[in-house]
């Protein structure tokens, strides 16, 4: 079985990103970029599918600046078998524009299952997957949990509100991963030496034209201080007051 993987680098969760000079877009200055983490669900699963069956092979592919390259390394050191990197040094493309450019890569290439993780954790946009699928006319199921494949079909389970669905696609089809589906590995080093010799090709992103434009990017607002409406219960009736008023809650 051949499973493509679509990855992107992201900007490491746990660090303040603050709004470059320009106002459209964040200052990478001292940001850390890893792997996306919904995207390791992702991966996990190619490579569990591939061990499993005991044959196949898993790519990874991104577009992204040269620095991607490392975020695809660690996946080889992982397991994957190969990377692709859609070198593009745009200062912005939007999801379709990134499908695009996936999309017109893919076509070239065969493929059984194509896995992306359900969402980026930069701009939560959660379309790539599925704009992807579309575009190559192939079925699509998001944020899926569990995953069972059979003979040129695949159930997969997702969690919605107030209960679990089971859908059912024919291969080939794109499937989008959420957290709970596996826990990912880490790599070892023997994984990590070995990703050193692993096939690695490097071209440029397919042109693609962004329909949504950034006009500004600006922090949240600081939260205002609290204060004190009252004390005991004499100080129910302002609070009320205050909620229903100003919070608007009640």
């Amino acid at each position: 079985m051949k499973i493509i993987v679509c990855v992107k680098r992201v900007p490491d969760t746990t660090t303040q990103v603050k709004v470059g000079p320009d106002g459209k877009s964040l200052d990478p200055a001292g940001v850390t970029f890893g792997p996306n983490p919904y995207d390791e669900f992702a991966v996990e699963e190619a490579l569990r599918i591939k061990e499993k069956r005991a044959q196949g092979e898993v790519v990874v592919l991104s577009v992204g600046v040269a620095e991607t390259a490392q975020v695809l390394r660690t996946y080889l050191a992982m397991g994957a078998d190969r990377a692709i990197l859609l070198k593009d040094d745009q200062p912005y493309r939007d999801n379709f524009a990134v499908a695009s450019a996936l999309a017109s890569t893919i076509r070239t290439m065969p493929f059984d299952l194509l896995l992306f993780g359900k969402q980026a954790v930069d701009d939560d946009g959660s379309q790539v997957g599925s704009i992807t699928a579309r575009l190559l006319g192939i079925p699509v199921v998001n944020t899926v949990v569990k995953l069972e494949l059979g003979e040129g079909k695949a159930k997969c389970h997702r969690e919605i509100e107030g209960g679990h669905e089971e859908v059912e696609v024919t291969l080939p089809a794109a499937i989008t991963t959420q957290k709970g589906l596996n826990e990912p590995r880490f790599a070892s080093l023997t994984g990590i030496m070995a990703a050193k010799k692993k096939p690695f090709e490097e071209k440029p992103a397919p042109a693609g034209e962004s329909r949504l434009q950034v006009l500004k990017m600006e922090p949240p607002p600081k939260r205002p201080a609290g204060r004190i409406v009252g004390k005991g219960l004499d100080g129910v009736p302002e609070l009320v007051k205050a909620l229903h008023d100003e919070a608007k809650v009640v």
